[in-house]
């Protein structure tokens, strides 16, 4: 019996403890989350759904380019196959998430000139 008020005199002294380094815990950790979650995970989000609506609003004759480099442009769709044509009369199928991004053609245009007007003088 003595034995037993001795243990839980131990044990109801280690509690307050206990909470305190929780409290601790808690106190050095949130705010380290809450940094993590606004410069990693929301600005990942955002870029996923931004990459989902591109994805999903993809049209014949858009120009795109894919995760491996290759501009082209969209000739055709098979479920999640893309058919892009690369060059006259080469039509390569790819995946509908290997593409990365669209290409404005005013943007393409504008850039060639640049390099074209460089490469004259």
């Amino acid at each position: 019996m003595f034995e037993c008020v001795l243990i839980n005199r131990v044990v109801l002294a280690a509690d307050p403890g206990a909470g305190g380094a929780l409290a601790q815990f808690l106190l050095l950790f949130a705010p380290l989350f809450l940094i993590w979650y606004f410069l990693v995970i929301l600005p990942q989000q955002r870029n996923r759904k931004k990459t989902q609506a591109m994805l999903s609003n993809l049209k014949t004759g858009d120009r795109v380019v894919t995760s491996g480099g290759i501009y082209g442009m969209i000739t055709g769709f098979r479920g999640d196959i893309v058919q892009v044509q690369i060059a006259n009369q080469v039509k390569v199928d790819i995946a509908r998430s290997a593409i990365t991004g669209t290409q404005s053609e005013g943007g393409d245009q504008s850039a060639q000139e640049k390099g074209g007007k460089g490469s004259k003088k």
